[in-house]
């Protein structure tokens, strides 16, 4: 009898067994299926934990205890936001009991429960990318407020009043929110800055704010402030606070609880930073006006296991991360209103420096020449003078190009601009010419042959030049059609074996892993490349509920179909299509008057800003080389990637 009973217990155990080594199996393959990781069924040090990630609401600090009962825990990678981790044991010997013991079992996490099953694998994965700075002019001042401050600060919200006489209160979404000095309206994202609420800034404030102004945080007193209160699990969609209602700097003090803040630049870089408990972040410059930051709803953030109350980027160090459970958070947002005009070095997120009603792309040629004749002739024409100033040095390969013909062989500069390639090879012949009236006089001032002319129809004898060259023009066409005309006009004037050099600003602006000069160059200096930079990408203006994006009403899938956007400088581009700011420094052309009137300045966003929009149509990769194999008459010699420009040569063959 007691045999039989001790055979039953077996067949117990074993069906146990075999359901664990079932599901064992099954997470094997989700595994190799959504992470490419390979099990061996060799025993090692390492195991892969199945359940047991930060992903799944387990923290270190519990999945570590639960390990050590298997053996001696060498060291743990939980990777950021994954299922699973990696445990690496002493010996071989600790890594097989672990798997025994361990295997299948229950581990209880917060307020749920998840099953553990344990694979080897022959190495684990402790790759870790190198460190994100802080987005410049971001800083976390940790404990800035003391524990007693930050009880009055908090009890000086009263919740519960619903009087219009002290403040406007605005229950949102994901959060509550109360407004004191002026209320931001959601519905338009800015302040009506005539209606200053009554009462001020509660007064608890007023010692916060002077040591913000004597620690140099501001330079003058914030008189608009907005409090916001999250629960567990709430947060705020990412956004830019709304440049024309607030002045540059930013304060937001941290009360009751720790949350990450996500910030995101339109080039797609991204950083967590961690908000301690009474600290304050300082927004400035280009964190303010430049990167959108949020907070994901969520109740747990993965946050750095070594400092585990302290500020700072989240890392992506699988062997330093671990969970914090989030509590109820009170924000203090301190802002200066505005009372002129943003005219910050951003305007692709800037609403004070969007042209009022965007461009649309062109569907018929009239479209197009109205189009080019508003976002380029007219822009040229006004900012001619300060764009001659920054256009001086010769590309090298441009000038190669023009010191590889012979003396006496006759070269046409179609869009020559300021002329500064006309005089690189002194023993050829060279005549430019330039849509810019102002451009071409420059030219005549420098000594120069050059003419008034638009690239599709160029006033020269066909097949007379020798060489043309094409450097940053092509891209200002808006249709495909007119792009090719132009390629079709340069060959035209060509003798048959006649060359022509053709430079297009490039969509790829990071090409074989290296950096235009133009990425690298700083955002705070004026375009010095062939041309400029455009972003697609439409912020969330101020902190409403949902995503409020684009430059007019409407959703965000019909406005980057329709309408053109405006890029931001020195980021990669989102889009073919785009617009591209260009700041008259100073709000003056270097002496020279604009010759269009103030009727025709829709291309600059005021004349007291001296925005100016150009339209460009960057390249794809191979997109130059098949326009120019639909020209008759034509071989592509060469092609190449310089500087974020695509570039090609030509060769008339016939």
């Amino acid at each position: 009898m007691e045999a039989a009973v001790e055979n039953v217990r077996r067949e117990k155990k074993s069906k146990k067994d075999l359901k664990v080594q079932r599901r064992e199996r099954k997470t094997q393959q989700t595994l190799l299926r959504h992470a490419g990781l390979n099990t061996t069924q060799q025993p090692t040090q390492n195991l892969v934990v199945s359940n047991g990630g930060l992903g799944n609401g387990v923290s270190r600090e519990l999945l570590l205890d639960f390990l050590k009962e298997g053996g001696t825990v060498e060291s743990l990678l939980m990777p950021p936001n994954k299922p699973y981790a990696y445990v690496t044991y002493a010996s071989v010997e600790d890594s097989q009991s672990a798997h025994r013991l361990l295997n299948g079992r229950v581990l209880r996490s917060q307020s749920q429960e998840v099953t553990l099953y344990f694979s080897y694998v022959e190495k684990v994965d402790s790759e870790v990318s190198g460190v994100s700075p802080l987005p410049s002019g971001l800083s976390v001042l940790e404990e800035f407020v003391s524990v007693e401050e930050e009880a009055k600060l908090l009890q000086a919200v009263d919740w519960t009043s619903h009087t219009e006489e002290l403040t406007v209160r605005k229950e949102l979404k994901n959060r509550r929110v109360k407004h004191y000095g002026y209320e931001f309206r959601y519905d338009n994202n800015n302040v009506d800055k005539d209606k200053p609420l009554p009462g001020g800034l509660p007064p608890e404030c007023g010692a916060v704010l002077q040591k913000c102004l004597s620690e140099g945080h501001i330079s003058v007193l914030p008189d608009q402030l907005t409090v916001n209160q999250y629960q567990s699990g709430q947060g705020i969609p990412p956004h830019v606070d709304t440049h024309s209602p607030f002045e540059d700097t930013i304060l937001s003090l941290s009360l009751g609880a720790k949350t990450v803040m996500d910030f995101r630049h339109p080039d797609g870089r991204s950083v967590a930073v961690v908000l301690p408990r009474r600290s304050l972040l300082v927004m400035k410059r280009e964190s303010r006006y430049l990167w959108t930051h949020g907070i994901t709803p969520r109740k747990f953030d993965v946050v750095p296991a070594s400092d585990a109350e302290g500020s700072g980027v989240v890392t992506s160090d699988p062997s330093n991360l671990t969970l914090s459970l989030r509590g109820l958070r009170t924000s203090f947002t301190f802002r200066k209103i505005r009372h002129t005009p943003c005219d910050c070095a951003y305007p692709s997120m800037c609403d004070s420096q969007r042209p009022p009603t965007p461009p649309s792309l062109p569907v018929a040629d009239s479209d197009a020449c109205h189009l080019e004749t508003q976002y380029v002739h007219r822009v040229y024409e006004e900012i001619s003078a300060h764009f001659s100033s920054t256009r001086h040095a010769p590309w090298p390969k441009v000038r190669d190009f023009l010191l590889s013909l012979r003396p006496g062989d006759m070269l046409a500069d179609i869009g020559c601009g300021n002329g500064k390639y006309l005089g690189i090879n002194p023993q050829i012949v060279t005549v430019g010419c330039d849509r810019s009236v102002n451009l071409v006089g420059i030219c005549a001032e420098r000594g120069f042959q050059a003419f008034v002319s638009d690239a599709l129809n160029i006033p020269l004898r066909s097949s007379s030049f020798d060489a043309c060259i094409s450097i940053a023009v092509i891209h200002h066409f808006s249709t495909k059609e007119r792009r090719l005309a132009a390629v079709e006009e340069l060959v035209r004037l060509l003798k048959v074996r006649g060359r022509a050099l053709i430079y297009v600003w490039a969509k790829e602006q990071e090409y074989n892993k290296q950096k235009s000069k133009y990425l690298k160059t700083n955002k705070n200096q004026e375009d010095m490349g062939e041309g400029s930079r455009s972003e697609e990408r439409k912020p969330v203006q101020e902190n409403s509920d949902c995503n409020v994006s684009g430059l007019e009403e409407q959703p965000a899938e019909k406005v980057s179909q329709a309408k053109l956007s405006i890029h931001t400088n020195r980021t990669a581009f989102a889009s073919q299509d785009l617009l591209v700011p260009w700041h008259l420094k100073g709000g003056k052309n270097g002496g020279v008057e604009a010759a269009c009137g103030s009727e025709d300045r829709a291309a600059a966003t005021s004349s007291q800003d001296r925005v100016f929009h150009r339209y460009y149509h960057v390249f794809q990769q191979g997109e130059l080389e098949e326009l120019c194999y639909l020209v008759k008459s034509v071989k592509v010699q060469e092609s190449y990637h310089d500087q974020g420009n695509w570039c090609v040569v030509l060769e008339k063959t016939q």
